[in-house]
């Protein structure tokens, strides 16, 4: 099997959690449109690395959370 290569994050659009207070505290950012894949990254370190989940799965994820 061939190792996939890694998206370029480059040109994402990253949003805060809206349960993320305003002092820019411990969140998680998410990038939205990147077909497919759901980046999610420590918002105190936005140049460190970010964790690839499939859109699907994260979705479900968040759904686990408001139910």
């Amino acid at each position: 099997m061939k190792p996939s290569s890694k998206p370029d994050l480059s040109s994402v659009i990253w949003r805060k959690s809206s349960h993320s207070n305003g002092t820019g505290g411990e969140c998680v950012e998410v990038a939205d449109n990147l077909p497919g894949l759901t980046p999610v990254r420590d918002s105190k370190n936005p140049q460190g690395p970010a964790l690839l989940f499939a859109a699907d799965a994260w979705n479900r994820f968040v759904a686990s959370l408001v139910n």
